[in-house]
C-alpha cells in the first residue's frame, strides 16, 4: 500500500513525476544513455537547465523583468551565507521568525552589522513578529516566507524601499504573490519542487555588484548568472525532478490553481483540528502555514493508541519536530486532499473511541 507521506522534507513528489525520473535514470527521453551519465555540457542536459529555468520565472510571474533564476548546490543553508557576501556592505535588517532564520541571522553576523527587527523567540516562534519597521539605509531586509518547524507563515510582506530576500524553501509555488516584491528568493528543492540537491535562486539582477568585497567564485550569483548555473558539474538528477515538477505545476494551470488546492487541504485540516477537543493548534490561529499543520495531542494517555492508529491507516512522517512536539502534517503541492481526509479520520475516530 502506497502510504500517506506527510514528511516535512524531503517531501513527496507527483507520482507521474517519479515514473518520469526513474525512467530517465535508466534511458533518458529514449537516448540509449541515462539521464545520471550523460555529460551535463551535452545539448540534451543544456536544454534541461534551460527548460527548468525558463519554468521557473514564467510560474512566478518574473519574465522579461530583470530576474535570473540559478540551479545552486549546499542547499538554502549555503544561501544564509551567500545572500551575505553578495548583498551586505554595510547592515542588513532580518526578521527572527523560527530556527532557519536564526541560522540565518548567525551566518550573516559573519560579516558585517545584522540587526533583528523583529523576533517571535520568546514565544517559541509560534508567530511571525508584526509592527517592526525596516530603516531605508539598510542594505537589505531578509524573512522567511513559512516556517515549517512551528508551522507559521507570512500571510503578507512588509514594503520596503531596500531590497526584500526570502527563504521560500518550504512554500515556494504554493501560493500566488507578486514576486516582483522581492529583491532575491532561494529555496531548498526538498520540500515542494524536487528531491534534496539542488537550491533554486531567483534574483533581480540590479541587486548584485554592489559590495566592496571580494567574492569567491563560487559563492559569487554573478558567476553563476555568466555561467548559467553551470559554472561547476551541477546535481543533473535534481534539476530534471524539478523541471519535471514544475511542467506538472504548469499542466494543472500553475500557482492559482495549485493555491485553490493547498487551501482546501489547509481548511479541512485546521477545522479538525479546532473541532477535535483531542487536538490543539501549536501556531497563532492568524499565521498558520498552508504547508505544515502543527498540532499537540491534549490527553497524552491517547498517544500510543493515536500512533497505532496512525500505522494502521498508512500514515507516515506526521511526527513533530523535537523543539514543538506532538505532530506536523506537511501538506505541500503534491500532496492530494484524500491524504489529508484520510489523516482527519484517524483524527476523529480517536475522538469517538476517547
Amino acid at each position: 500500500m502506497k502510504k500517506h507521506n506527510f514528511s516535512a522534507g524531503p517531501s513527496i513528489l507527483p507520482p507521474e513525476v517519479l515514473l518520469k525520473a526513474s525512467q530517465a535514470v535508466v534511458d533518458l527521453d529514449n537516448s540509449g544513455l541515462s539521464l545520471i551519465e550523460i555529460s551535463h555540457r551535452s545539448k540534451a542536459f543544456v536544454d534541461i537547465m534551460e527548460n527548468a529555468r525558463s519554468l521557473v520565472l514564467e510560474l512566478l510571474g518574473l519574465e522579461g523583468k530583470g530576474y535570473k533564476a540559478l540551479f545552486l548546490q549546499g542547499g538554502a543553508s549555503t544561501q544564509f551565507l551567500m545572500v551575505a557576501l553578495n548583498l551586505l556592505e554595510k547592515r542588513a535588517g532580518y526578521l527572527n521568525s523560527g530556527a532557519w532564520a536564526a541560522k540565518a541571522i548567525k551566518e550573516a553576523k559573519i560579516y558585517d552589522d545584522v540587526y533583528e527587527v523583529g523576533s517571535s523567540k520568546e514565544a517559541n516562534y509560534n508567530y511571525i513578529p508584526k509592527g517592526y519597521e525596516i530603516p531605508d539605509d539598510y542594505d537589505y531586509f531578509h524573512c522567511t516566507s513559512n516556517n515549517t518547524i512551528y508551522g507559521t507563515q507570512m500571510k503578507s510582506f512588509p514594503k520596503a524601499n531596500i531590497p526584500l530576500v526570502c527563504d521560500m524553501s518550504s512554500d515556494i509555488f504554493s501560493r500566488t504573490l507578486d514576486f516582483t516584491q522581492f529583491g532575491l528568493i532561494y529555496a531548498g528543492a526538498q520540500k515542494n519542487m524536487g528531491p534534496s540537491g539542488t537550491t533554486l535562486v531567483v534574483v533581480r539582477e540590479d541587486i548584485l555588484g554592489k559590495v566592496s568585497r571580494k567574492i569567491p567564485s563560487m559563492m559569487d550569483y554573478k558567476v553563476h548568472i555568466d555561467k548559467g548555473s553551470m559554472f561547476n558539474t551541477p546535481p543533473v538528477f535534481p534539476i530534471y525532478t524539478t523541471m519535471l515538477t514544475l511542467e506538472w505545476l504548469k499542466g494543472l494551470g500553475g500557482i492559482q490553481a495549485i493555491e485553490k488546492e493547498n487551501e482546501k487541504k489547509a481548511r479541512l485540516m485546521y477545522s479538525e483540528i479546532d473541532l477535535n477537543p483531542l487536538f490543539k493548534g501549536f501556531a497563532s490561529k492568524e499565521d498558520r502555514s498552508n504547508m505544515n499543520a502543527t498540532f499537540t495531542l491534549e490527553n497524552e494517555n491517547l498517544k500510543d493508541t493515536f500512533e497505532t492508529m496512525l500505522k494502521e491507516a498508512g500514515i507516515s512522517g506526521v511526527n513533530g519536530h523535537r523543539s514543538v512536539g506532538g505532530y506536523r502534517a506537511s501538506m505541500y503541492n503534491a500532496m492530494p486532499i484524500d491524504s489529508v481526509k484520510a489523516l482527519v479520520e484517524v483524527m476523529s475516530e480517536l475522538e469517538s473511541k476517547a
